[in-house]
C-alpha cells in the first residue's frame, strides 16, 4: 500500500505539473487549492474570487483519490490550502485519514443545508447531483417505473445497465440504501440488480447511457450531469443520443432521489485557513451558485438559487433524499461488503 501512495503521488504530479496555476502578484496573500474538478469546471471562480478580495489562487488539478493520497504523503509540508473533491464518500475518507480542520462559519452554516455538510463542519457541499434512471423511451414508459427498489422486478431482467461495484457513485447510492433500508434489504437488492443486468458492468456513466441507446439494455443509472453535457455537447451524436433517453426520479412518493455533491475542506495544515474560509464562503455565496447552475447544469446546494433551463426542463424540482451525505462516507465500507457477497462485479 505504501508503495501504490507513491506511485499515486508521483502519477499526479507529473499529470498535475504543468496545470498548477499561480495568477500574479507580489504582496498579495495567497492560497493553495487541489482541485478534482477540471480546470474549466473551478477556474472562472478562483479568477472571480481573485478579483474581489485580492487573495491569489494557486491550483492544482489531478484525479481525486490521488490527490487524497499526495495530502496523505505530503502531511504537514503540504501546500495545499483547500481540497475540492467529488462524492461524499470522497471527503468522508480525507476526513477520517485527518487531512481536514472544522471550519466555523455562520456563513457557511446559513448557506448550505445540514444535510449537504459533514456533522463536524470538516467539508462542505458545493454543487449537488442525482442519480437517476435514464431510460430508452422507445423501450421504456415513465408510467412504468417508480422506485430503485422496484428495479429488482424480474420483468427488468436482461435490461438494466450499471457500472461497476468499485465506483464510488454506486458505493454512495447503495450506502444510502443501507441507511434507509438496512443492510440485508440492500444486500438483496444489489443480488436482484445483478440478476436484471443486461451485461457485466463495464465503463464510465456514459457507456451505460450509450448502451441504452443503441438496445444493448433499456435503461441505466447514471449522474444528472452526464445528460446534461450530452445535451449541450456541440457534437450531433451527443446530442442525438440524448434525444433517445429520458431522465426519471426515483422514490418520489417516498424518501426521494439520491443525490450526492462536489464539495470541499480546509486542509489540516493549511498554513492560510483564514482566506481558505473566505474562499470556501464564495464558493457557497449566491453569484458563485448560480454560476454553478447555469454553466455546469448541476443543482445548486444553496437554497433560493434558481437551476437551469434545461435542468428544470427534467422536472424541478424534484423530491431529494435528505439523508445527511456524511452517512454515504459511515456506511462506505458496509456497502463494498455488500457488493461483493452479492457478486457484483
Amino acid at each position: 500500500m505504501k508503495h501504490l501512495k507513491w506511485v499515486a503521488f508521483a502519477v499526479v504530479a507529473v499529470i498535475s505539473a504543468d496545470i498548477y496555476l499561480a495568477i500574479a502578484g507580489t504582496d498579495a496573500k495567497s492560497i493553495s487549492v487541489y482541485s478534482s474538478r477540471k480546470e474549466y469546471l473551478i477556474e472562472p471562480l478562483l479568477t472571480k474570487f481573485t478579483e474581489q478580495t485580492g487573495i491569489e489562487v494557486k491550483l492544482l488539478t489531478g484525479k481525486d483519490d490521488a490527490l487524497i493520497a499526495r495530502l496523505d504523503s505530503e502531511g504537514k509540508n503540504s501546500p495545499a490550502d483547500l481540497l475540492i473533491t467529488a462524492d461524499a464518500g470522497r471527503l468522508y475518507r480525507a476526513k477520517v485519514a485527518g487531512l481536514l480542520q472544522p471550519v466555523k462559519s455562520l456563513e457557511l452554516e446559513k448557506n448550505i443545508p445540514e444535510n449537504l455538510r459533514d456533522t463536524d463542519n470538516q467539508w462542505f457541499g458545493l454543487s449537488m447531483r442525482s442519480r437517476v434512471i435514464m431510460y430508452n423511451k422507445n423501450k421504456v414508459s415513465a408510467d412504468e417505473l417508480s422506485t430503485y427498489e422496484a428495479l429488482t422486478d424480474p420483468k427488468w431482467k436482461g435490461r438494466i445497465c450499471i457500472r461497476s461495484s468499485d465506483n464510488i457513485y454506486n458505493q454512495s447510492l447503495l450506502a444510502s440504501m443501507i441507511a434507509s433500508n438496512g443492510e440485508q434489504a440492500a444486500e438483496t437488492w444489489a443480488k436482484a440488480i445483478v440478476a436484471n443486468m443486461a451485461r457485466p458492468p463495464k465503463g464510465n456513466d456514459r457507456a451505460q447511457m450509450s448502451a441504452a441507446v443503441v438496445g444493448e439494455c433499456d435503461l441505466a443509472i447514471a449522474n444528472t450531469y452526464y445528460y446534461a453535457s450530452w445535451l449541450t455537447s456541440d457534437k450531433p451524436q451527443d446530442q442525438e443520443n440524448a434525444s433517445q433517453l429520458a431522465i426519471f426520479f426515483p422514490n418520489q412518493n417516498d424518501r426521494g432521489a439520491h443525490v450526492n455533491v462536489s464539495g470541499a475542506g480546509v486542509t489540516r495544515y493549511s498554513k492560510n485557513s483564514e482566506e481558505a474560509i473566505q474562499l470556501l464562503e464564495f464558493l457557497s455565496s449566491e453569484e458563485a451558485q448560480e454560476w454553478y447552475a447555469q454553466v455546469n447544469n448541476e443543482y445548486p446546494v444553496r437554497p433560493g438559487v434558481a437551476t437551469s433551463e434545461l435542468v428544470q426542463s427534467w422536472g424541478y424540482p424534484f423530491k431529494a433524499d435528505s439523508l445527511n451525505l456524511s452517512r454515504l462516507g459511515e456506511l462506505n465500507a458496509t456497502a463494498v461488503k455488500v457488493f461483493d457477497r452479492s457478486g457484483w462485479k
